[in-house]
């Protein structure tokens, strides 16, 4: 397996020359927490075996949000988290995309720009919810930024997982939609590109001339929505490609593979190592943006009326069966017991003193 650090480590240079009028302090330092994560040279914390009390020095990860080693826990918490908030309906998948003709004015105004779809997806789903003849009340959802396609292309694009329902918060009233129909693609694809066009000028941001009469917009039923979560949520606190991937690095060149989402099939696509560089810090997200927004009924402050809800509904989401992954967990090198964490954030001088005995 290549590691990304080795990949940061050897084309730095070449891509801090190439892209020094394109590069962002962000990126900057989202290249130096990766290559410097789990090394030797960092923080450690202090194992102690639970089976033959050894203890062990091991290195801290970076915690970066793109990189590829961390916040796995982070993310199967969140999956449950989500989990924990389901409701006896029909969900569905609404990818909301933005056009080709737009993504050189998100690049270059990414704060505003992801704002203004987060915004303009929050409006137009709680306007449909209110409006739809079978629903007419206040609309859950969970929605998920997204900047990369599967070739790790610059692709701006928001998921939306739904619940078929919605709640009338003064009748308390509990409506679902039933069958394998939420709204129009169509409508919302339209509804979309107007509202967002219009916010976009509104912030005195240049739309160009050729942007597209028509947008896309999908949108598909995905049962019980549990699969849905777990994929998205998979993709949340890592980076955009899994170093498994990563295949081969010479010539001043890398490959690496990504599902064809048509095909169904593994592809390969080979680039320059700085321009791998490059497409990578594409999508590290401006400080303290938050890719993730819960809103209506399904928000963070509506824990009480999320469980009030499956509670009168008798639903308990956790009794069902699926497959999470469980935490990973360090063994023993001696005995192959658990090892517990009982020290964090030891400075790499002090480990080094008690690994030499001084």
């Amino acid at each position: 397996m290549i590691r990304l650090a080795s990949l940061i480590k050897t084309f730095e240079a070449r891509f801090m020359e190439r892209y020094k009028g394109a590069i962002l302090p962000s990126h900057q330092k989202a290249l130096s927490a990766m290559q410097q994560c789990r090394k030797r040279s960092t923080h450690h914390m202090l194992a102690e075996c639970t089976g033959c009390h050894k203890r062990a020095f091991i290195p801290h990860s970076c915690g970066h949000r793109s990189c590829p080693h961390c916040q796995n826990h982070e993310g199967w918490r969140w999956i449950e988290n989500q989990l924990s908030k389901q409701l006896p309906t029909q969900y569905y998948l609404i990818t909301f995309t933005l056009p080709y003709q737009l993504r050189q004015l998100a690049w270059q105004n990414q704060k505003v720009v992801y704002a203004l779809m987060f915004k303009c997806v929050k409006e137009l789903l709680k306007t449909f919810t209110l409006n739809d003849k079978a629903l007419k009340g206040a609309a859950g959802f969970t929605a998920i930024l997204h900047t990369h396609c599967r070739k790790l292309d610059y692709h701006p694009h928001i998921h939306v997982v739904m619940p078929a329902a919605s709640i009338n918060i003064k009748s308390r009233q509990w409506r679902v939609k039933s069958g394998q129909y939420l709204f129009s693609h169509k409508a919302l694809a339209k509804v979309f590109r107007a509202k967002l066009l219009k916010s976009l000028v509104d912030h005195h941001l240049h739309v160009p001339r050729e942007c597209p009469q028509k947008w896309v917009v999908d949108c598909k039923h995905v049962g019980n929505g549990d699969k849905a979560l777990i994929y998205l949520g998979r993709y949340l606190y890592r980076g955009v490609i899994q170093e498994k991937d990563i295949l081969t690095c010479k010539d001043g060149k890398v490959t690496y593979r990504y599902m064809d989402a048509k095909a169904k099939k593994y592809r390969t696509r080979t680039v320059p190592g700085e321009y791998f560089l490059w497409l990578l810090m594409q999508h590290v997200l401006p400080k303290g943006f938050r890719k993730v927004r819960c809103y209506g009924f399904l928000h963070p402050c509506s824990k009480k009326m999320i469980g009030l809800l499956q509670l009168v509904l008798r639903f308990n989401p956790m009794a069902m069966p699926r497959k999470l992954k469980p935490r990973a967990k360090f063994t023993c090198k001696q005995c192959g017991a658990n090892m517990q964490i009982i020290r964090t954030m030891i400075p790499p001088a002090l480990v080094w003193q008690t690994a030499s005995g001084t």
